[in-house]
């Protein structure tokens, strides 16, 4: 059908995300730096995103588009903080920055390259997944091991979950995942606990089911935070 429907222009994007989030429907992300209509049936076409782009780089057109889906927008974002995005990395070179953003930098910057994280939250497809390392972690490790987001998170998508506590089992979601992107690694990283092996397990069944042949490891870190293997 031909409707109204938001236009970003990239030349004028600076990949500020004011946009992403005043998008209610999680139709737009960043990617790579830049704000994307990356789903143009969650777009409802009333333009919430566009009074607060400092750029300019939103606009409005007229063209064919699939209709605006209020019940797909409703299954996949119940919560509006469970919008898929894609986030600038913590390893971003220092001159690509504004002195305002070094300034407020954590000299600990978060490895997270995602939103969001949570393996129930996760899209089965996004263009984050590509040519990614995945993480999958339990719950627990982020807060047992000092050193997670440099040694583990880094340079990977980071999903995490608790088996114990999350209904029903990852396995087929991170099948779909890995069966469905370029993912070239896994990485699994548990706590040492019995019931991590739940996860651990899921991790291991997705890659098997998946067909592909994987780099993978699993990561056991201890309850006063030592990695044991």
């Amino acid at each position: 059908m031909v409707r109204k429907i938001i236009k970003i222009d990239e030349e004028k994007c600076n990949g500020c995300g004011i946009c992403a989030s005043a998008c209610h429907e999680g139709a737009i992300d960043i990617v790579n730096g830049k704000a994307k209509l990356v789903r143009e049936n969650f777009c409802d076409g009333f333009g919430d995103c566009l009074p607060g782009c400092p750029t300019g780089a939103i606009s409005f057109e007229e063209r064919e588009a699939p209709a605006y889906d209020e019940a797909a927008v409703k299954a996949a974002h119940g919560c509006p903080g469970s919008r898929f995005m894609t986030l600038k990395s913590g390893n971003q070179k220092e001159n690509d920055l504004s002195q305002d953003m070094i300034s407020r930098m954590s000299t600990h910057p978060s490895r997270l390259m995602q939103w969001p994280c949570q393996i129930k939250l996760l899209p089965t497809q996004a263009d984050f997944y590509n040519g990614a390392k995945l993480l999958v972690a339990a719950d627990c490790t982020a807060y047992a091991y000092a050193n997670m987001h440099e040694e583990f998170m880094k340079g990977k998508v980071t999903m995490i979950g608790c088996p114990k506590l999350d209904d029903g089992d990852y396995t087929e979601k991170l099948t779909e995942i890995i069966s469905n992107n370029d993912i070239v690694s896994v990485t699994i990283v548990r706590m040492e606990v019995p019931c991590c092996g739940g996860l651990q397990r899921a991790a291991e069944n997705a890659i098997k089911n998946s067909g592909k042949f994987l780099p993978w490891q699993v990561v056991t870190i201890s309850r006063n935070g030592e990695v044991l293997d």
